[in-house]
């Protein structure tokens, strides 16, 4: 597992709750009431740990489950503001904390792919540049507060995202992919794409929500940024899949027979799932 693995996961332990305060909620399918941004969730305890986790999906919160900091919210309850909790800092303390949270959490998530790609053999050329590129964003997120809340992530990433396509292109080169079956940021809602063969295909920014996957191949595809909300990964193999993380393999259904890599968790729900 690389070195940077593990503080890209989530550690609600270490963290003061901050997806539950800092970030909104629409009602919706995902989450029962409106909530907005900056406001505690009716759910947050005290301690910071939420009242009906073992319920969230039954109750009406399925976004809750499929949400993921990479890591952000424990970062900057106990790196960046120093283990000072939100509730007793003072109104500025908390406005400025709740304005670094999504920034570290969009950089945490640049530092997941970035680290991915320096794992791949295919794109070793580029591994100095990649290595470059981490070591700067890990920078940009060690910075204090102030500087964190006046950073533009978008720039950055704008920055990184030609680096990334580049390793992967790289990558699959050698996956057999044929010409012209590239579907970056295509529309598949709802496709039909039952034992499709993507191998090697990118998918990157596709909307894929509520597509059929079952028993599709992805191996070494290019999932960079698809929407993966409510598609059926039943039976489909992601091993090798290629930028792909746990918020969409969280929002995705699937079964005992989807392959994924070892990085990722598999999630609960896909227990119950046909």
């Amino acid at each position: 597992m690389p070195d940077h693995i593990p503080a890209l996961r989530a550690d609600c332990a270490d963290c003061f709750g901050l997806c539950c305060v800092a970030l909104p909620f629409a009602r919706s399918a995902d989450f029962a009431h409106d909530k907005p941004a900056g406001k505690p969730c009716a759910n947050l305890r005290e301690d910071h740990a939420c009242g009906i986790h073992a319920e969230l999906r039954p109750r009406g919160y399925a976004g809750c489950t499929v949400y993921d900091c990479f890591g952000a919210g424990q970062r900057v309850s106990q790196v960046t503001f120093g283990g000072r909790d939100w509730r007793g800092g003072g109104t500025a303390h908390a406005r400025l904390m709740f304005e670094v949270f999504p920034v570290v959490r969009r950089l945490h998530e640049l530092l997941w792919y970035l680290t991915e790609a320096l794992g791949l053999d295919a794109a070793r050329p580029l591994h100095p540049e990649l290595r470059a590129a981490l070591e700067h964003t890990e920078r940009l997120a060690a910075q204090e507060p102030e500087e964190l809340a006046a950073l533009d992530p978008a720039a950055h990433w704008s920055e990184v995202a030609e680096l990334l396509l580049r390793a992967s292109e790289s990558a699959r080169s050698g996956v057999g992919r044929k010409k012209g079956r590239d579907r970056r940021g295509a529309d598949l809602a709802g496709a039909r794409l039952r034992g499709a063969d993507l191998r090697g295909v990118s998918l990157r920014g596709a909307c894929l929500i509520a597509a059929d996957l079952t028993g599709a191949d992805l191996r070494g595809a290019d999932l960079i940024g698809a929407d993966l909300r409510g598609a059926d990964l039943t039976d489909a193999d992601l091993t090798g899949a290629l930028f792909l993380t746990q918020p969409q393999v969280n929002a995705a259904r699937g079964g005992p027979g989807t392959r994924i890599a070892g990085s990722l968790v598999r999630p609960a729900h896909w227990a119950a799932s046909r």
